[in-house]
């Protein structure tokens, strides 16, 4: 990512601790992907995809991977160069199985968290808009201790097209009754940004461990929203949110 097109708008703990994270007008929620913008679990998912790919005589590049992060597992095997063969609901159920054993490790992303903290001291309703599976998205919540925080959880299962498509992010404006151009969405990936920007919302990034502007239509209001929550390798801890109005199905 070129910094000084898309400049890092994360601040240092110092700063993070002594600032009063505001809400710019016209900012009604806060849309967070979860797999590499509020958890850090990219180098997991692709180590256990190599892993479940491995026994069928198939390697998985660290590029290609890089390259395509924001699709499902269902759509990153339908994508992958010789993956159409497979057989893909055992190569996603060994995957899974990989992911669930070690969902109580996984960390979460500082500045995303602080960033939602600042949204639910704000009053503003959030929603996570992954393109993973239920199975693993409702787990990682609880292991991060944030599934209180979101009034919705929408998830793959829960729309007909995946990012890039903007359908969950519409779902999930939906779920919480906010018009798309009201919501602020997060999301590191190639295909999530894509899919925010489809459904007209703001968009801010995540590069390297911080948030960082997706380019200058983002808006001020983008700009000032998530400069003003700050990061912190120890974020504050907000006080309980409110139950999920809807939090998508069990998994």
């Amino acid at each position: 990512m070129n910094e000084a097109a898309h400049p890092s708008i994360c601040r240092s703990p110092a700063s993070a601790r002594s600032c009063t994270p505001t809400v710019p007008d016209g900012i009604e929620a806060l849309l967070l992907d979860f797999d590499g913008t509020l958890a850090d679990t990219t180098p997991g998912h692709e180590q256990a995809l190599r892993a479940a790919l491995q026994p069928h005589g198939l390697d998985l590049d660290h590029d290609w991977y890089s390259r395509h992060v924001g699709l499902s597992i269902h759509d990153l095997l339908a994508t992958l160069p010789g993956g159409r063969q497979l057989p893909h609901a055992q190569i996603i159920q060994q995957s899974r199985t990989h992911l669930l054993a070690g969902v109580h490790s996984i960390t979460p992303i500082a500045c995303v968290v602080w960033l939602l903290h600042a949204a639910r001291r704000a009053g503003l309703p959030c929603a996570v808009a992954s393109g993973a599976s239920r199975l693993l998205v409702h787990p990682g919540l609880d292991a991060l201790g944030l599934r209180r925080e979101f009034a919705a959880v929408v998830t793959r299962e829960d729309v007909t097209h995946g990012k890039p498509a903007p359908d969950l992010y519409l779902a999930a404006a939906r779920r919480l009754d906010v018009a798309p151009q009201g919501c602020l969405a997060v999301d590191d990936a190639p295909e999530g940004i894509t899919a925010a920007r489809a459904a007209g919302m703001h968009v801010i990034t995540v590069a390297d461990g911080h948030l960082a502007l997706t380019d200058e239509d983002a808006g001020e209001a983008a700009r000032h929203f998530a400069s003003s929550a700050g990061a912190s390798t120890q974020p504050a801890t907000a006080g309980p949110g409110p139950g999920p109005r809807d939090g998508g199905r069990t998994a």
